[in-house]
């Protein structure tokens, strides 16, 4: 099982967000319960990861542009731009101390950008608000990271739920990512890198009938 120590979410992209609910349910047997909207053009629909039978804190969000503000230049983030189907494009992880994790990393040679604010309204109204650093405009193949302060994680609400067997990085060459992830100081808090000659993500997940499913994606 290769699960990273500080995962907080695995994010599933596509170009639209309807669709890619549709095409996950097919997939796994469940309907992820709508989240909300970002001031980003963004808009998401969450599952809940359990691992070994414990939930989380951790979860997926399938993320596609807002379907409210159709007609608008599809958004950058994670890439969602340029995708023409669901792709498994990103990870957060949520170190104990975000500032003192990126002034680290930028000590060790490596910016992971600045950490800013951000928020989205459940479709209940309820202001959920966190702090992250970079979602896609910057590298894919690194995990951005994420605090959410006084928002309760939202892996730990009244979502449905799937199991998380396990989740990788697979790099062609896989040296160049692991010097990179040293840097960030994480040590197995961050996804394990793999050689193989399909680079992008893999992720593992169990189904109720015990069967198992791989989902990829090539950020």
């Amino acid at each position: 099982m290769s699960i990273p120590r500080l995962l907080d979410h695995i994010v599933i992209a596509g170009p639209d967000l309807d669709a890619l609910v549709a095409w996950f349910a097919e997939r796994t047997g469940v309907t992820a319960a709508p989240g909300g909207a970002h001031p980003t053009g963004t808009a998401n629909a969450l599952v809940a990861l359990t691992v070994d039978g414990r939930r989380g804190p951790h979860y997926i969000e399938l993320i596609g542009p807002d379907p409210a503000r159709a007609g608008e230049a599809p958004p950058k983030t994670f890439g969602i731009d340029g995708l023409a189907g669901p792709s498994v494009q990103a990870y957060a992880v949520h170190p104990e101390d975000i500032d003192a994790t990126v002034a680290g990393a930028r000590e060790r040679g490596y910016d992971p950008g600045e950490v800013r604010g951000l928020s989205r309204r459940t479709p209940g109204g309820q202001l959920l608000e966190w702090r992250l650093t970079g979602t896609g405009e910057d590298r894919l193949d690194l995990p951005f990271l994420i605090d959410w302060g006084s928002t309760p994680q939202p892996g730990l609400g009244d979502l449905p739920s799937i199991e998380l067997v396990s989740f990788v990085r697979v790099e062609a060459d896989p040296s160049l990512l692991r010097q990179t992830l040293a840097a960030l100081g994480l040590g197995d808090g961050a996804a394990a890198v793999e050689a193989g000659e399909e680079p992008g993500y893999r992720l593992e997940l169990r189904l109720a009938d015990g069967e198992s499913l791989v989902l990829r994606g090539r950020s």
